[in-house]
């Protein structure tokens, strides 16, 4: 497996003050740092300059990270994006999870916090790239794990967020299991991750309307518990 020893951080932030001390952090913990100061030149040099990480401040000059985000994933990038932001409300959370960020921390934070949840998302990125890397189907679609993609059996590609993506990734990897809420959150997100049941829920909601054409298809609710993703076996009769 890949080690975040060396790899390339991308660090977008319009603060001169804490971009320096983000930068010489990463630096000293042994990264490759680039720095972008406003959103179109995030958006250039996330295109660009193939960063392993983005570290994207939601308040920016000219494009805000939000609407970067929302860019890079129309554009299929599938690097990994943390959102820096002064907001810690659990709708700022939810909207940028919910545009393709992989993890959020808000301001202020402890730099080894950052530099933690970076090297988790990196860790949990090249694990499901590397790892058990046999394409797996299921109804209509295959998700190509070599290339951390899904297709229709047609081959028509499917657009998903990198989160989305490791989402039903672990959900193949437990077909048939009944996963709580919790264990979904600890196994896609991590634990120092500033995500809640409800986030769960919203991916979740989000996975089901581009896989399944009638609710409960491919993943069932356990009423006060959590999911569990249908083992091949044909929905059952309400």
């Amino acid at each position: 497996m890949k080690s975040s020893f060396g790899s390339r951080v991308l660090v977008v932030e319009d603060d001169p003050a804490l971009l320096r001390g983000i930068t010489d952090n990463f630096r000293h913990e042994g990264f490759q740092v680039d720095t972008a100061e406003d959103g179109e030149r995030a958006i250039e040099m996330a295109m660009n300059g193939s960063p392993d990480i983005v570290i994207l401040d939601v308040m920016l000059p000219k494009v805000n990270g939000y609407e970067v985000c929302r860019y890079l994933r129309q554009e299929n990038l599938t690097t990994p994006i943390l959102f820096l932001t002064a907001k810690g409300e659990e709708s700022d959370v939810l909207l940028g999870l919910g545009l393709g960020g992989d993890d959020y921390v808000v301001k202020p934070f402890r730099i080894r916090e950052l530099v933690a949840r970076v090297e988790a998302i990196l860790r949990r990125s090249t694990t499901g790239s590397n790892g058990d890397a046999e394409d797996e189907s299921f109804g209509k679609f295959v998700l190509e794990r070599r290339a951390r993609r899904l297709r229709t059996k047609d081959g028509e590609t499917v657009g998903l967020s990198p989160k989305e993506y490791d989402l039903l990734d672990y959900f193949l990897r437990n077909r048939g299991r009944a996963l709580s809420r919790e264990k979904i959150m600890l196994a896609v997100w991590g634990a120092a991750a500033a995500v809640t049941f409800r986030s769960v829920d919203r991916f979740v909601t989000h996975l089901r309307k581009i896989l399944e054409s009638e609710p409960g298809e491919h993943i069932e609710t356990i009423r006060g518990f959590g999911y569990r993703f249908r083992n091949g076996a044909p929905k059952d009769a309400e």
